[in-house]
Formats: C-alpha cells, structure tokens, sequence
C-alpha cells in the first residue's frame, strides 16, 4: 500500500460511524421497502443497469446519498457527485465533459449526482437540462424540499421522482446492532456491552434520522471509559446523554415547516385539541417563532370558527398580544390555551366565504352606480335624513334607528347584485341565533 492509499485508508477510517456504515450494495440495505424492495421499479432498474434520471426527496438521515453511491456500485455507469451549495455553472459543464469523454472513449454513461438539488439557482438548473434531455448524463438529485416547487419542472418532468420516508425505530435498531457487530467499519473491534434499552432509546429519539442514531452511538463508545475488564457499558443514562433532543425534521423556510403548520391548523379546524397542541408542541420544539404561530392562530379563529364563536378571535389576539409581552418559554402556556381553545370552540368558515364571494363580485360584476339612497348626500348632517342634495344623493334613505326594533326593509346591495347572498350563517353556536335573527329580518333570503 502506498502512501496516498494509507492517507486514503486513514480518512476512511476516522470518518463518522454514519458515513463508515453506508451500505456498498442492495444487500445491504435497510428500510424503504417501497422503493428499494424486493421486485420494485427501482430494484429492477438498477439490476438491469437501465437507470433514467431520478430524484430522491426526503428528510436527512434517510439514505438520499446513500442510495446514489449504492446505485453506483451496482452499474457500469461512471459516477460523479457534485453538491449545489458549493457547485455553479462551471462544474456542471466540467462534469457534462466528462461524460463525454466517457461515452467517446469507452461508450459508457455517467451517473451525475447532485446533492441538495433544490439549492441550484434556475440558471444552474437551466444549464443541467439539454444534457439530461439528450441523455449525456443520468441525473440522480437529492433534495430535502418538494422537488415539485422547489426544482425546474422540465427537469421533474424527465425525471422518476421517489419519495424516502423516515426510518422505522426497527430500521435504526437493525442499523445500530450492524454498527456494533462490524469490526471493519463499526465498533465491532470495541468491547461495548450495548443495553437494548438504551439502544431503543437512541432509535426512538433519532426520529427516523439514521445519520443522527450512529452518530450518538459512536459518541457514546468514544466518550465512555472502559471499566475494569476493558468493557464500554451503554446503558440509558449514556445514551440520555449523547442523544438529548429528539431530532425533529424541521427546517423553518422548508417542507417540514410548511407541512408542520398544515397539520397545526387543520388540526385545530378539524376540532382536535390533543393533536394542535402536539403540533404546537413541536414548533415550539424545533424553535419556531412563537409570534408566527400565535399569528397563524389568529388566523385560524377568524377563517375556521369565525362568528360561531366570537369570542375566539379575541382569545387569539390576546394571546398574541401577550406572547409579544411575556416572551418565552411562559409563552408556550399562552400559544396552548389559545390553540385549545379554537380546537375546542364550534365551527364556521361563512365569514371567509362570504369575502371571498363577494370579492368574486368585484372584480367580475360591472355596476353601474351605488344605489343613490345610500350615497352621501355631501350637506354635513344640515338636512333631515332621507332629503339629498340637488343630485337626488341621499334621498329616500331611510334611518334605521327611527323605525321599531331600529330596522326597517330597505335596498343595500347595488341593483346588479340585488339578489345575493353572501353570508350564510351555519347551525354552530352563535351563529345559529345570528341565523334565526337574520331569518326574521329578511324573510326572502336564502341562508341555505
């Protein structure tokens, strides 16, 4: 062995346990049975060496890269990775070169694989797309974000996009005893007696995230010291301690946050407390801005309960009023009263309907005039209600409160929309009486 292989050899074997442990071939491979199982397309197309170009999307630690260098190993095609936070234009065509000079020389393929796809700027991605059409190129990508928004759609639209999803607890515990057993590339050269209780609780915490469990258990083999017969003893306490937060896919301008908030409010719409306030409960976790949610949960009141309970609204303006006040973490009490309470308060969205109607109505209903009883008669209040000024603006109006019961029949609506009905009060709380009230009041109208 030379010495550019020993310094090869040496940086191998002082990489972090994940990376040491990345399996070499499908054999290997652990979890994502529904794109790397038995008989499915991808196993099949890369068996056959018959790969077109692909994205992988899913959340860190679920084996994006991983599966590309696999794919490498399993093809005749040459291999090269760049990664979009580091790469510009340049090394794009550098790596389309090469892949001529491989298909000149040897009339083999190249495998490019772009890390962190989504990070290409639409120039760089612009640039990649004539050598992925004509096939100089397979293009595998790797992105944490949606690739459907996130990447240049004739670049999706040439690509089979398969979605990783987070690891079982039992994928992480098959990873971890893999790394303890292997005295190549694991801890199999050291004497830890491993807990299974503590190994459980590493797999629980890492969250789906294979990356973040070795990555704890190899702190804990390299931090602990060996007791009298030289052995290593992970038990919970150790692995508490190498692990103390639970990894979170989160990201606050990513897909995690999107879907995360998504799952909030639909939670707190679809009137289930216990899960709006585990969603809270994560944001809050992962570091969210506490005014973001309280503004979101304001929202929520106004949209998705609305007038079935008035009240809602000013519980969320409070609460955010008073998280801007008290700050965190006594903020979080706050966010949890407001977030149970909307989830628990009847529900109504006829408010949101009716804006979003009757903003339809502006903007695709030509009228012709307000009507003139309703128009300010310009005087200051100097002539009794109901007598306008010589351009007939104001006349006939008539003034509510001088009538029994301070209402009396009268046309608001332009005539072009005489007929419309925007808000529909529903059956739930207090809009069932605002309903009866409005019933009684205006006998034509449909509030169905």
């Amino acid at each position: 062995m030379d010495l550019l292989e020993e310094n090869r050899e040496k940086v191998r074997r002082e990489a972090p346990l994940a990376a040491r442990m990345r399996p070499s071939s499908l054999s290997e491979w652990v979890g994502q049975e529904h794109i790397i199982g038995k008989n499915t397309l991808l196993t099949r197309a890369i068996r056959a060496d018959k790969l077109t170009s692909l994205i992988f999307y899913g959340p860190p630690g679920t084996g994006k890269t991983t599966l590309a260098s696999v794919i490498s190993a399993a093809t005749q095609a040459f291999f090269v990775q760049i990664n979009a936070t580091a790469a510009g234009v340049k090394d794009i065509q550098r790596a389309v070169e090469e892949a001529k000079s491989a298909i000149a020389l040897y009339g083999t393929r190249t495998i490019l694989f772009v890390d962190e796809i989504h990070r290409f700027n639409k120039l760089q991605q612009d640039a990649l797309l004539p050598y992925v059409e004509n096939g100089t190129v397979i293009l595998i990508g790797a992105t944490t974000e949606n690739p459907y928004f996130e990447v240049n759609k004739a670049l999706v639209s040439r690509s089979m996009i398969f979605e990783l999803f987070p690891l079982t607890r039992e994928n992480i515990l098959s990873l971890l005893h893999r790394a303890l057993e292997d005295k190549e590339r694991g801890l199999g050269d050291y004497l830890i007696d491993a807990h299974e209780d503590a190994l459980d609780f590493l797999a629980d915490k890492a969250n789906g995230d294979a990356r973040a469990a070795l990555n704890a258990l190899e702190l804990a083999a390299i931090t602990s010291e060996a007791d009298a017969k030289g052995r290593i003893v992970l038990d919970l306490e150790v692995a508490a301690a190498c692990i103390q937060k639970r990894a979170l896919m989160y990201e606050k301008d990513g897909d995690n946050h999107y879907d995360t908030i998504s799952a909030f409010i639909k939670s707190m719409r679809g009137s289930d407390p216990d899960a709006a306030v585990y969603y809270l409960a994560r944001m809050i976790h992962a570091g969210e801005d506490p005014k973001f949610i309280a503004r979101r949960i304001v929202i929520c009141a106004s949209e998705d309960v609305g007038n079935a309970d008035p009240h809602a609204l000013q519980v969320a303006v409070a609460a955010l009023q008073a998280v801007q006040f008290i700050g965190m973490p006594e903020g979080r009490i706050i966010l949890s009263q407001a977030v149970t309470y909307i989830a628990c308060a009847p529900k109504s969205n006829a408010a949101y309907v009716a804006i979003g109607e009757a903003m339809a109505d502006v903007e695709n209903t030509q009228i012709k005039t307000l009507p003139i009883h309703l128009k300010d008669p310009g005087f200051g209040g100097g002539k009794p209600w109901g007598v306008g000024n010589d351009l007939g603006h104001g006349d006939g109006y008539k003034y509510a409160h001088d009538f029994p019961g301070h209402y009396v029949p009268q046309d608001y609506l332009p005539e072009e929309l005489k007929a419309r009905t925007y808000y529909r009060p529903t059956e739930n709380g207090v809009e069932r009486k605002i309903k009866e009230a409005l019933k009684a009041l205006r006998p034509g109208r449909n509030y169905t």
